[in-house]
This record gives structure tokens, sequence and C-alpha cells, in this order.
């Protein structure tokens, strides 16, 4: 059976969701089962928020994260509240590699959670093994060191 690719979009530059989002409407288009997990995006506006509950059921967003607001500006306590939900987001991610659940797991701000040791390269490399079949998109500013050898793809995105 095919693996699946990990392809990671990364860099400093804006619009890696969004390109995320129209890897997913693209394979959405194509028959294919689609899954977002979002990671430290803060809250949402409720127009962006709005729209993207209109892709359902089509292409599933899911967000474990409880705090309206970025994960650097939580206090210590909220921090650990917030890491553990995002470890339940981490194994929402294993579980639907595990069983096949879609065609495209798209792990937004993924890149995050490896920079904020929320998840080692080693666990993450555990996790994409578990793709058998199931392409994989991480997204995230920082690409760290060993990451882009476990990725069949890569694009960074830069301002100008």
């Amino acid at each position: 059976m095919d693996k699946g690719i990990v392809h990671v979009i990364f860099g400093e530059g804006r619009g890696k969701t969004s390109m995320a989002l129209g890897r997913g409407i693209g394979a959405v288009a194509r028959g294919q089962r689609v899954i977002m997990v979002q990671f430290l995006k803060g809250a949402l506006s409720p127009e962006l928020s709005e729209w993207m509950k209109r892709l359902e059921p089509d292409m599933k967003i899911f967000r474990f994260e409880k705090q309206g607001c970025y994960f650097e500006s939580l206090s210590e306590n909220e921090k650990k509240e917030e890491e553990y939900n995002i470890q339940n987001g981490i194994n929402f991610a294993r579980k639907v590699l595990s069983t096949g659940e879609c065609d495209l797991l798209i792990l937004d701000e993924f890149l995050g959670i490896l920079d904020q040791n929320m998840i080692s390269l080693e666990a993450a490399a555990a996790l994409f093994a578990l793709r058998e079949g199931t392409d994989l998109l991480l997204t995230g500013t920082v690409c760290p060191p060993g990451l882009k050898e476990l990725a069949d793809e890569t694009t960074r995105i830069e301002d100008n």
C-alpha cells in the first residue's frame, strides 16, 4: 500500500494555513476525505470561524485548545492546561493516522508544537510512520533540524 507523503509548509511568510486549506479543498474536489487539526492558533475571528464551519462535512476541522489567545501570552497554569489539550490533539491525529480515517491529514502549526517542545522529533517521526495511505501536511514557522529529512516535500514561504 502507498505510504502517503509528508509535506511541510514553513517560513516567516504569511499564507501557510491558506495554502494548506487550498490543498485540502483540492483533495475534497477529488473525492478524498480531509481532516485538519489546528494547534497554537489563538482565537479565530467570527467570520473565519463561520467560513471554516461551511467546509464541513467535506473537510473536518478540529481545534483542541480552549484559550482564546496565543500560547505565548498565557500564564504558566494556562499553558499547562493547553499543553494537555494539545496532547489530546496529537492523540487524535495518531488515531486518525492509525485508523486511516482520511486521505489527507493537515496538522496546522504542528511545527510550533515541535518548536515549543510539546512533542519531540522522535515522537513526531513515530506519528508520521502511522500514515499508511494517508498524506500528511504540516505547517509552521520554524522547520526544526531533522524534520526536512522526514519530509517528502518542503515548501518555504517568505514575505518580500
